[in-house]
C-alpha cells in the first residue's frame, strides 16, 4: 500500500471527509495537522505547487490534490489503483 500524507486542520470539514474516505478504504496515512504544527504550512505550500488550502494529499511523495480531487478520482474508479500501484 502507498505511503499517504495529508496536511489538514482540525476544524476543516473537507479534511474530515478526505480522512473518512481513506479510513473507509483501509488506508493508513500520516496526518500533518497544521493547527498543531503551523511551521509545516510552508512545506505544504511548496510541495503542492502553491496551494494554501487544506487538505492537501500526497501519495508516495506525489501530490494527489485536495479533497474534491480525491473524491473525483474515487468516483471515476481511479483512486484505488493509485493507492495500490504506488510504492
Amino acid at each position: 500500500m502507498a505511503r499517504v500524507e495529508i496536511y489538514s486542520s482540525l476544524l476543516c470539514p473537507h479534511c474530515y471527509r478526505a480522512k473518512k474516505l481513506l479510513d473507509a478504504k483501509g488506508v493508513d496515512y500520516e496526518e500533518i495537522d497544521l493547527m498543531l504544527k503551523p511551521w509545516r504550512r510552508a512545506e505544504m505550500i511548496e510541495r503542492s505547487g502553491g496551494r494554501t488550502s487544506v487538505p492537501q494529499i500526497f501519495v508516495d511523495g506525489s501530490h494527489l490534490g485536495n479533497c474534491q480531487e480525491m473524491l473525483a478520482l474515487e468516483a471515476a474508479g481511479r483512486l484505488a489503483p493509485i493507492l495500490e500501484a504506488a510504492n
